[in-house]
């Protein structure tokens, strides 16, 4: 009897080496140690046998069992990785394999800032108007006051494609190309959000940046809309306690013109780190449209007026958010990006 067991194990193993499917391979397995199978059946042979013999045949039928069912597993993963190989071989997706987790983006913080903008004054009856970043000197220039000779050019000529044309320095071109289309009619209430371009690069400057600015233009506007206007756009973006002040400046396309601060966010005027000690931060520049600007866009300034005022939308996020370097805002590092 030991001798057929041990026929039937080499058998059995034989036979679980040289299948070639999976079906055939769990066929043996039945056939050697299921409930009526070949080796099972000579277990169930053991109550026949003398007390002496029993234990021999009971370790030589675990040694099979084991022998036998140590070939079908080691069959089954052959088997297993065989027929994966072969439908990676014809298939661009493994259904099988485990899936991979992408994480969820989220809106950039620039992005966030110009619609936090853009709500504001869109809640205030403005239009979004846009227009061209490689810009006609004319619009970028000229019809706002600036022509070939001013000294003002200095600071934002940048990159010209030729005499006339150069990537835009300021959204203004904007402003003028909406009152030429929209005259004459009345009001002009628009915003302009977009990328400009100027020849800065350090901690708080890019040689690209964003911009919005604004243009209202109406009969019987005054400074007093202006200054309105700006309260309300720096409570509803830096807090309802906020308070403005307004420096007298200079910009060739308003007269007079005002650069604005807001009372600080962190001290509360008090004075910080942030304000400089002096309880204000800058945040933009503003004031009454040029009559000349008026001229050039086909309004007559003895009949309109206008107010208009532009923005850096990095440096708004920067105060908001606390962020002290403008590179870090183009720098695509995740660890930052995700902060937002």
């Amino acid at each position: 009897m030991l001798n057929k067991l041990t026929s039937l194990m080499e058998e059995a193993v034989a036979a679980v080496d040289s299948c070639t499917d999976l079906e055939q391979l769990q066929e043996i397995k039945v056939a050697y140690l299921g409930k009526k199978g070949a080796i099972t059946a000579i277990a169930k042979m053991m109550g026949g046998l003398s007390p002496e013999e029993r234990p021999k045949l009971g370790a030589a039928l675990n040694q099979a069992k084991q022998a036998v069912e140590q070939a079908i597993e080691q069959r089954l993963l052959q088997l297993q990785a065989a027929g994966l190989s072969s439908r990676l071989a014809v298939e661009t997706i493994d259904v099988s394999l485990p899936g991979k987790r992408f994480t969820q983006g989220n809106q950039h913080i620039l992005s966030r800032v110009v619609e936090e903008i853009e709500d504001i004054f869109l809640g205030m009856g403005y239009l979004i108007a846009e227009g061209p970043e490689i810009e006609l000197d004319y619009y970028n220039f000229e019809a706002l006051n600036l022509p070939p000779e001013h000294p003002a050019r200095d600071m934002q000529d940048s990159f010209y494609f030729g005499e006339s044309m150069l990537l835009r320095t300021q959204t203004s071109p904007v402003q003028v190309r909406t009152m030429e289309k929209m005259r004459p009619e009345l009001p002009v209430k628009v915003i302009c959000p977009g990328r400009v371009y100027r020849r800065d690069d350090d901690a708080t400057h890019s040689p690209m940046f964003h911009q919005v600015e604004g243009l209202l233009v109406d009969k019987n506007v005054s400074f007093a809309d202006l200054k309105g206007t700006l309260l309300v756009f720096a409570k509803r973006m830096f807090g309802e306690e906020r308070e403005i002040r307004l420096r007298p400046s200079y910009f060739p396309f308003t007269e007079p013109s005002a650069e604005v601060d807001v009372s600080c966010f962190v001290c509360g005027g008090k004075g910080c780190r942030l304000c400089k000690g002096s309880g204000w931060i800058e945040i933009l520049g503003s004031g009454m449209v040029h009559p000349k600007v008026l001229s050039a866009s086909g309004y007559d300034p003895e009949q309109v007026t206008g107010f208009a005022f532009g923005m850096g939308v990095e440096r708004i996020a920067m105060l908001k958010y606390a962020i002290n370097d403008i590179r870090l805002l183009f720098d695509n590092d995740l660890r930052f990006i995700s902060q937002f």
